[in-house]
């Protein structure tokens, strides 16, 4: 679609919302940005655009008469597809992009795509650090944090782009459509977004939708449901498994990675000069590799990124040892498989600090993997209260609920003795009490660190 001189809105006034806008402003689209917040300004958005025509901001309700003059849809990631504003648009066959798809219509080079329900930011993070050891111009952006928008203007032939995608993002997509792929999992998540878990898989599958035969898509092969998603898929398909030999892919064998194809095995790493732990991050290093391997980086290149790699920022980080007890942060631990992933990559008894925003979904299998793992479970936030009653039914009953992160980093610290691990992963995302799981971490980190 031709964007000059269209009337587009922009469906959210947050950040992606503010990168959509300027990349139309550039475009020389008329934009009109919408929030349902009441209260905003265009004072509000002083310095944000470089370009001060051709923005108007508009707050409350939508009349009809706005929304039949509208040529094109661009909602945010958090902005629902059955929200009633956009069914209304729908049904006047007004186009509805999301930012992804804004982008991508204006991106030049390759693209990489990465989703999954847990791993996608430490993946997406090595994937540029392979990239940028080989390719002279590498974006790393979506939902890891800069936006797509933002960028998709500056890129290249040359240019590679590594995109996170969250399954919001994938809602919206239409032409979308990656030179590589990865689903790294998918485990309940967001039901209270997607409401089904068919509807939540149908979201990251769409990851591929557009792919042919020429592109390629790399999977789990230990995550039933994407084994039985690559038989639907038109791409080609490249398996990664943590415990089994594959006759084609990437495995882990004992302490080794290894890729196996058309007969011949190549040793890729020990895993015990990698900086990271864990099984989960072995298969998220496995993703990584396929994707390298398929862009055509080195070897040389790539082992010596992976050596390197030092995973991410609130991912099972190290945070101190205080008295003899360790402290890790995993705030991106936002569902119950991501918090069990960190509990198992654990060494020692472990007082497990989780709890926050309801998202909908069961804490039963999470609350069945603490056997020989957590000695005690220390409870925040919304789910608290559920978590703890769960809990008692799988016979755990060393629980304390604390009003505050602050106060279970005390609780914890009294009940861990030396040897013990402290781990903050919460099961559930951080909204209610916390900005985001970045504020969280930082703020554990903070309450750990005062006791020293």
């Amino acid at each position: 679609m031709q964007l000059e001189d269209k009337k587009v809105m922009v469906y959210g006034a947050a950040k992606s919302g503010i990168s959509a806008t300027r990349l139309l402003q550039r475009l020389g689209a008329s934009v009109i940005l919408y929030d349902g917040n009441v209260t905003i300004t265009k004072f509000d958005f002083v310095n944000q655009f470089d370009i001060e025509d051709g923005f108007t901001l508009i707050t409350g309700s939508l009349s009809e008469d706005l929304i039949d003059s509208i040529d094109l849809l661009v909602i945010s990631p958090g902005v629902p597809c059955d929200h009633p504003d956009i069914v209304r648009m729908k049904e006047k066959n007004i186009p509805v992009w999301g930012e992804i798809e804004l982008a991508f219509c204006y991106t030049k080079g390759k693209v990489i795509g990465i989703t999954g329900t847990n791993g996608k930011t430490t993946t997406t993070t090595l994937v540029g650090k392979l990239m940028k050891s080989y390719f002279p111009e590498v974006f790393v952006v979506g939902n890891i944090g800069k936006s797509y928008t933002d960028v998709a203007l500056d890129t290249r032939s040359d240019t590679v782009t590594v995109i996170e995608l969250s399954s919001f993002q994938l809602e919206t997509i239409q032409t979308f459509k990656p030179d590589v792929s990865t689903i790294l999992n998918i485990t309940p998540d967001h039901l209270d977004r997607h409401h089904t878990m068919e509807e939540y898989i149908a979201m990251k599958e769409r990851i591929a939708l557009n792919q042919s035969v020429n592109e390629l898509c790399i999977l789990n092969y230990e995550d039933e449901i994407l084994r039985n998603m690559a038989a639907r898929l038109k791409t080609k398909v490249l398996f990664f498994s943590s415990k089994r030999e594959l006759e084609e892919g990437l495995y882990l064998e004992e302490d080794e990675i290894y890729y196996s194809r058309s007969g011949e095995k190549k040793l890729i790493c020990d895993v015990n000069r990698l900086r990271v732990i864990g099984r989960h991050n072995y298969e998220n290093i496995m993703a990584a590799v396929g994707i390298a391997l398929q862009m055509g980086v080195p070897m040389e290149y790539i082992r010596k990124t992976l050596f390197n790699f030092k995973g991410v920022e609130h991912r099972i980080e190290y945070v101190e040892t205080i008295h003899g007890v360790t402290y890790y942060n995993d705030s991106k631990g936002t569902n119950p498989d991501a918090s069990i992933k960190a509990i198992q990559a654990m060494k020692g008894p472990t007082v497990l600090i989780a709890g926050g925003y309801d998202k909908k979904v069961s804490f039963v299998p999470w609350l069945q993997t603490f056997q020989g793992k957590v000695k005690c479970l220390v409870l925040i936030g919304q789910t608290k209260k559920q978590i703890a009653k769960e809990a008692r039914h799988q016979d755990i009953h060393n629980i304390y609920l604390a009003d505050s992160l602050e106060e279970a980093v005390r609780i914890s610290a009294s009940q861990a003795k030396y040897g013990d691990n402290v781990l903050l992963s919460p099961a559930c995302a951080s909204w209610g009490m916390f900005d985001d799981f970045e504020q969280r971490g930082n703020l554990f980190k903070q309450y750990v660190r005062s006791m020293l």
